[in-house]
């Protein structure tokens, strides 16, 4: 059975699973985004990435900065949708706009919900240092992230994944998930499944003042929210009155004999530096203004100011 869909994104992620939909047997009646937002050292206006693709496919789009507006809520009931697809959208959705589709309101996730329900689930995910994580289709109800779970998909970590990497690779297996999940719908093959409220956690939105690195947190914290703030909004230290920007390093589990932040070895690839509890191991850096460099080349360029046992960053 073919349906009618309204879909609901603004960002990047949202992209796979507007493109999947278009490519289905589904009609995809309409499209929900973000309105354009200033952008850039000119400020000026710039479309979601889901808009752009609904306007190449001649898509009505609606940008309401509200769902509380009677004219765009009229306007969506005209459109009889069988039932509303969400992807990273950005506004909550209110009650009748929940029951106005007539198979209601599912949801891609990128986690295995209930764990890290809420804005930020992939760096979230990351920086808490999981083994696993996944995306869930989830039919929507009022609360936030909490409705019941119609299909999920597991992905084992491996410990080096950035949340650049991980957006990626979730975006493109929740638009797969999700075509999964409506032919099940359809043929009434999937039962869904009350999510456990007691295993909740909360993935807050990233706020830019955590990405300051806590040299006196272990090594292996420090690495988790590198890759979890890899490629935004980077974690950072302070080098000779600097922001010397982190985008990749290792956690060496190996005991530190010097105070946290201090330069404790260099070699020609990489330097290391002291952590509350193990080692940590610089592979790629950027100062202001520059290109992401090698440790190996921030090395060469600094050679006389980096002191074994005395240089200290943060």
């Amino acid at each position: 059975m073919t349906l009618r869909i309204l879909f609901a994104g603004t960002p990047e992620f949202a992209v796979p699973s507007l493109q999947g939909l278009l490519n289905s047997e589904h009609t995809v009646v309409a499209v929900l985004t973000q309105p354009d937002r200033p952008a850039g050292r000119g400020q000026h206006l710039h479309a979601s990435p889901v808009k752009i693709m609904a306007e190449t496919h001649t898509i009505p789009v609606f940008q309401p900065k509200t769902l509380q507006d009677k004219k765009v809520l009229s306007a969506m009931q005209e459109l009889n949708a069988d039932m509303m697809v969400v992807v990273a959208y950005g506004l909550i959705l209110p009650e009748v706009v929940l029951q106005m589709p007539r198979l209601g309101c599912v949801n891609v996730h990128p986690s295995l919900l209930p764990r890290w329900r809420g804005a930020a689930p992939i760096p979230r995910t990351i920086e808490a240092g999981d083994v696993e994580m996944g995306v869930t289709i989830m039919q929507m109800d009022k609360g936030m992230d909490t409705g019941p779970i119609l299909k999920q998909e597991e992905y084992k970590l491996i410990g080096d994944e950035t949340s650049g990497e991980l957006h990626d690779l979730l975006s493109q297996r929740g638009a797969a998930l999700l075509l999964e999940t409506l032919y099940e719908f359809e043929k009434k093959l999937i039962t869904p499944v009350a999510q456990n409220n007691a295993l909740a956690t909360h993935a807050a939105k990233i706020q830019k003042k955590e990405v300051v690195i806590d040299w006196n947190l272990s090594a292996t914290q420090i690495k988790n929210k590198i890759r979890a703030f890899n490629p935004w909004p980077v974690s950072h230290t302070i080098f000779l009155n600097n922001i010397l920007r982190i985008w990749e390093a290792n956690a060496i589990h190996e005991k530190a004999k010097l105070p946290p932040g201090i330069l404790i070895r260099m070699d020609k690839n990489v330097f290391w530096v002291a952590t509350g509890d193990g080692i940590l191991e610089i592979v790629s850096v950027q100062l202001p203004g520059k290109r992401v460099i090698s440790a190996a080349d921030f090395m060469h360029g600094h050679a006389e100011k980096l002191v074994l046992g005395k240089t200290k960053f943060g």
